[in-house]
């Protein structure tokens, strides 16, 4: 298991997969848990799964998540915790600004 941190003003996609890259790891699960400033997720529109509807939030928000490294690509879903809400879905981009994010990878 490879623990990859995520830090003040570094983007978490980013991050991960250039951390995935140089680890040279193609399949894996990921777990994730910390707190974000920007985030911007989706979710499927209820009469179309194809269409997805992209939410952007700029906040302070804690983060936990979950996801999978398949042919050497990151894809992740995770929940966001808002002064006054709560929402999920799949993860575009969050910046990390006065906290910090980690990644629990476990390659397979």
């Amino acid at each position: 298991m490879h623990l990859i941190k995520v830090g003040k003003g570094d983007e978490v996609l980013a991050t991960l997969w250039t951390a995935v890259a140089e680890l040279g790891i193609t399949a894996g699960s990921i777990t994730l848990i910390g707190a974000v400033q920007t985030a911007t997720v989706s979710v499927m529109k209820k009469d179309d799964a194809l269409t997805d509807y992209l939410r952007t939030y700029d906040q302070p928000l804690e983060l936990s998540g979950t996801g999978e490294i398949a042919d050497g690509k990151v894809h992740l879903h995770v929940t966001l915790y808002g002064e006054d809400f709560v929402t999920g879905g799949h993860l575009h981009n969050a910046t990390v600004q006065d906290f910090f994010v980690h990644a629990y990878v476990t390659p397979l």
